[in-house]
């Protein structure tokens, strides 16, 4: 008996999933992307200056409180690893800046108020990550109180004393050797964690640990451009750091506003990734 059926239709593959987690769902981009993102920041803050330099300018007034704290507290010392833990921390007070960029990008109203959106919409996640980078933070502080004890033992410096035994004696230079090696490690700890996790949460109300997953791929998977990214950030917040404090009102808006669209740009929606 002749078999007159039409031959079965070759089954169509699966669409290959990546394998490690949102392996999928991360672009590759080259290392001209970051002098992008630093370009779309610029432009959220001119479109809401108001906003964007007024929250900045709580960066400057606790910048102070925390150095006049110090001095108080006869901890002058420990002035410099409080203004480099700060980079650490960072991200998640940027999380009022990622709302104003995405307010921006839909349309939706703008207002001080509506900036608690950010933080009231996943709280619980917020809290997480802010965590996170508190332990990394007191990690660190840790670290250089202990160098310090180390290399000058019974001994209380000035600002200006510490600046000149940190750079012109044999102790100093061991100081920023060791302290500049274990920062960095930290530092890139913090920076896989936090570089898009924050954006996710807010942009795709991610949780916690799915944005962690995220921010970390993503920078595996783009390392020479997030690299640079990372140098940026740390340029741009120096700068402000240098500038008295009072800088932060600006470069903190403009890292802000720019980590926006380096999550936009790295990171694909998840309905953009199913059509695919």
């Amino acid at each position: 008996m002749t078999d007159t059926s039409e031959p079965a239709a070759p089954q169509t593959p699966p669409r290959q999933q990546g394998a490690l987690p949102f392996q999928d769902r991360i672009n590759e981009i080259t290392t001209l992307e970051p002098w992008l993102w630093l370009g779309a920041g610029w432009r959220d803050m001119r479109a809401a200056p108001v906003l964007s330099v007024g929250y900045g300018l709580l960066f400057v007034a606790t910048a102070y409180a925390v150095t006049v704290g110090l001095y108080q507290l006869d901890h002058a010392y420990m002035i410099w690893p409080m203004t480099a833990g700060f980079l650490l921390i960072a991200p998640v007070f940027c999380v009022a800046f990622y709302e104003i960029s995405r307010r921006l990008e839909t349309g939706e109203p703008l207002g001080f108020t509506a900036l608690a959106s950010a933080w009231c919409g996943d709280a619980r996640c917020v809290l997480g990550a802010g965590l996170a980078l508190v332990f990394f933070m007191i990690l660190w502080i840790r670290v250089a109180a202990l160098i310090y004890a180390i290399n000058f033992p019974y001994t209380g410096l000035s600002i200006q004393e510490m600046t000149v035994k940190t750079f012109f004696t044999p102790e100093g230079i061991t100081v920023l050797a060791v302290g500049s090696s274990i920062g960095a490690v930290l530092a890139f700890a913090a920076f896989l964690c936090s570089a898009l996790s924050l954006q996710a949460m807010i942009g795709q109300n991610m949780g916690f640990l799915g944005g962690v997953m995220l921010s970390a791929m993503a920078v595996m998977r783009n390392f020479r451009p997030m690299m640079l990214w990372a140098a940026i950030i740390v340029v741009v917040t120096a700068a402000g750091l240098a500038a008295a404090f009072v800088g932060l009102a600006v470069t903190m808006p403009l890292i802000g506003h720019a980590s926006w669209h380096a999550y936009k740009s790295l990171v694909r929606e998840p309905e953009a990734v199913a059509a695919a």
